[in-house]
């Protein structure tokens, strides 16, 4: 049934990331990785699928657990599946292609690529085996991680890879530690590591016989390793590997090592001659009208997705980062529009997605589908989780709510439609001893987030903190303030805050910026529309 749907699209208790979107028939259906809602680590459930009708998108349907970790041999030595895919291959069956990890993915660049199968799109899955060599040796040509595959006209492509840049490095020939990180990380021998002509790491891709494990054309890089002159040099590929075709074009979709964003690269071959095309999507809309990393609208991490068609639309999946940590994100999409060349814009991260158009401004939204939420120094999370304080998406029991929300916090709802004049009402609390969260689990700060400091950050919307808290209500991120809506009254229960404004007729955007000594957190809002 067609109704309104936003970002995230799932139910806001469910967590799956690193989107591989496909239509089979006459659904869509998303595969991924499963988070644990304030999990501690990458990828702590079994695999689920959501599906939906091509011609509703509003309507998933949870079609259950379709593959569980413990089906894999390399269980529980690797007790974690890592972002799946899943192909129709030529016998009609379904190939679901995987890689075990540890902890916070330690071991994830150590093994093979696993295969399931399963009759139908939505599984049950049964493990089926390893990808092999010719001779049935196991394959690890390259760095098996996030793989992806396609069905290309009978044609079974896989693809994965990581990238990490030692090699592009000055002293690399003259560092031998360079060596031996890459030894441990990737399990490999010196001897082997200097035993490829190109590099060990990067996106590569291979073909596969029609039994789905065994090579037949040997795996190679399908974009350059060194990115130096090359049109890949500002966005590098780090990981995430995504293969699509559409009409005659092959899309490479991948995640860079700027980490929030996917880009994207085109072809007229499946494995090779692909030049960099641009940015899909920033989660913290980082590049987004000129927008910088230093002014990113939400904290940012790691990414992962595709594109699909759907009808005779576009859309780009993602996911978004929750819980202060990279380990509880949740599956968004956004619709781009196809370029006469046959190229996409980058599209801003929005709360109305897969909606088909604005959100109505009327009756009630959780204040968690909020597309931007930054305090104006938000941490970049890279395989971290954080205990200091900033505005964050988080949960208690079955209340999802905006917690750590401090002074000059920005709160942003793109987009809606209106009938004109409403009463805004917002329903938030203090942030105190009994209402905050509190994290149990292990505090973890990857190297490349070690630059965010909890103190002395910069204001986003500088202003002398009230005695009198209150939420300034804006259309647009950076202008005045159409109403204030005032919460002195504001205690540690959730309670009601009302202001009456008038809406324009026109598509816009909502924003709440917060104006108080004492944090507070934010549950829901509502839209009442006044008839005159």
């Amino acid at each position: 049934m067609l109704h309104q749907i936003y970002n995230p699209f799932l139910p806001l208790n469910e967590y799956i990331p690193d989107a591989e979107p496909h239509v089979f028939g006459d659904r869509v259906y998303l595969f991924g990785s499963h988070d644990k809602e304030g999990g501690h680590t990458f990828c702590m459930l079994d695999y689920a699928v959501y599906s939906a009708p091509v011609n509703d998108l509003s309507d998933w349907r949870y079609e259950g657990i379709s593959y569980r970790a413990s089906q894999d041999p390399r269980y529980p030595k690797r007790p974690y599946m890592f972002a799946p895919d899943v192909v129709c291959g030529n016998d009609g069956k379904y190939y679901l292609y995987y890689c075990m990890a540890g902890e916070y993915g330690i071991g994830g660049y150590t093994e093979p690529i696993s295969v399931a199968v399963a009759d139908a799109p939505a599984g049950p899955y049964t493990y089926l085996g390893h990808v092999q060599n010719k001779d049935g040796s196991l394959m690890t040509r390259y760095v098996c991680f996030d793989p992806s595959v396609i069905n290309d006209g009978g044609v079974i492509r896989l693809c994965y890879g990581t990238r990490y840049d030692f090699e592009e490095r000055e002293d690399f020939a003259t560092n031998p530690k360079y060596l031996e990180d890459m030894m441990e990380m990737f399990g490999k021998s010196k001897e082997e590591l200097l035993s490829y002509d190109d590099s060990v790491m990067g996106a590569v891709t291979l073909t596969l016989e029609d039994d789905m494990l065994t090579v037949k054309e040997e795996p190679k890089h399908i974009i350059p390793y060194r990115v130096k002159g090359t049109s890949f040099e500002q966005h590098p590929f780090f990981e995430a590997s995504s293969l699509r075709k559409f009409d005659d074009t092959y899309y490479f979709i991948y995640s860079s090592w700027q980490n929030h964003e996917l880009c994207y690269a085109t072809s007229s071959y499946p494995d090779k001659d692909f030049i960099f095309r641009g940015t899909l999507v920033s989660n913290g809309d980082v590049g987004y009208n000129g927008r910088s990393y230093e002014d990113k609208l939400n904290m940012t991490g790691t990414t992962h997705g595709s594109i699909e068609k759907i009808g005779e639309d576009y859309y780009v999946f993602y996911h978004r980062l929750t819980h202060k940590s990279d380990y509880s994100r949740q599956a968004c999409a956004e619709k781009l529009i196809q370029n006469p060349d046959k190229t996409f814009d980058q599209v801003p991260v929005t709360s109305c997605g897969l909606n088909g158009g604005p959100l109505s401004a009327d009756g009630t939204y959780p204040a968690v589908i909020c597309c931007n939420l930054t305090n104006g120094n938000m941490p970049h999370g890279c395989n971290s989780v954080f205990t200091q304080s900033f505005p964050n998406v988080t949960n208690r029991g079955e209340e999802r709510f905006i917690a750590e929300i401090c002074e000059g916090t920005l709160i942003g709802y793109k987009y809606f439609t209106s009938a004109g004049k409403v009463n805004l009402k917002v329903r938030a609390r203090l942030e105190c001893e009994t209402t905050r969260v509190i994290f149990d689990g292990p505090e973890r700060t990857d190297e490349r987030s070690a630059e965010f400091s909890a103190t002395g950050h910069t204001i986003q919307n500088p202003g002398q903190p009230s005695d009198q808290p209150l939420l300034e209500v804006r259309l647009e991120e950076g202008a005045d303030a159409i109403a204030t809506i005032d919460l002195s009254e504001i205690t540690d229960t959730w309670g009601e805050f009302t202001t009456a404004i008038d809406l324009p007729l026109h598509p816009f955007a909502l924003y709440f910026v917060y104006h108080g000594k004492n944090p507070i957190q934010m549950i829901d809002f509502t839209f009442e529309p006044v008839f005159l």
